[in-house]
């Protein structure tokens, strides 16, 4: 009995230790993308030929980066427990900061969505993304409005995975550089890739913690 309990706790203890590693990679990518993409703000280096392409680029460009960005660099924030429960106050406005960014990145993403320059099936890869990042990001906030802080939290892993969704299809691009696709041909798929298994693993980690209480 006493072996069993010993290896449940060492399964849990790497469970816990493979997260916290993965976690701290995502964090160290959503601050750098965060930081990286702030330029734009202040018209610094250029803008890759698909967005300078987008029919809706000005003046959307600049808001989407200006909320995405912010969501990035903060987003990673909210998940310290640490925060939540010695800084409550804190952690409620920088969750306030977050979803505003959610809520002005989604606006504007969904807008350049249908001005992408990739045809309608970028548009609707992207446009799916901003709406249900907006969903996600205003159920999240509704429940912690509510205090309901256990659906809170499930609604705050699935809006951050589609937050995410701006890391992964920067490492989509090289990818795809790599394999010598199509450019025009990878971005449209890549509409989809850099969101959909994000919200797939976002939901299987939120299946497994269910199990395991």
């Amino acid at each position: 009995m006493s072996v069993q309990v010993k290896t449940g706790g060492f399964a849990i203890s790497v469970r816990r230790g493979v997260y916290t590693i993965m976690w701290s990679i995502c964090a160290l990518l959503c601050v750098w993308l965060a930081l990286f993409s702030y330029r734009y703000l202040f018209g610094l280096g250029g803008v890759p030929p698909v967005i300078a392409s987008n029919a809706l680029k000005n003046p959307w460009l600049v808001v989407h980066v200006a909320g995405a960005a912010t969501a990035l660099l903060v987003g990673p924030v909210q998940f310290s427990s640490r925060l939540r429960t010695r800084f409550r106050r804190v952690h409620r406005w920088t969750g306030r900061t977050y979803a505003v960014s959610c809520l002005v990145g989604g606006v504007a993403g969904f807008l350049l969505a249908l001005g992408a320059s990739t045809g309608p099936i970028s548009t609707i890869g992207f446009g799916s993304l901003a709406i249900l990042w907006l969903v996600t990001t205003v159920l999240a906030w509704r429940r912690a409005m509510q205090r309901r802080f256990i659906e809170h939290r499930a609604w705050m892993i699935r809006s951050f995975a589609l937050t995410l969704a701006a890391v992964t299809l920067r490492l989509y691009l090289p990818l795809a550089a790599i394999l010598s696709i199509n450019f025009e041909d990878a971005y449209r798929a890549i509409s989809f890739l850099a969101w959909v298994p994000n919200l797939l693993l976002a939901e299987l980690y939120l299946r497994q913690r269910r199990a395991l209480i």
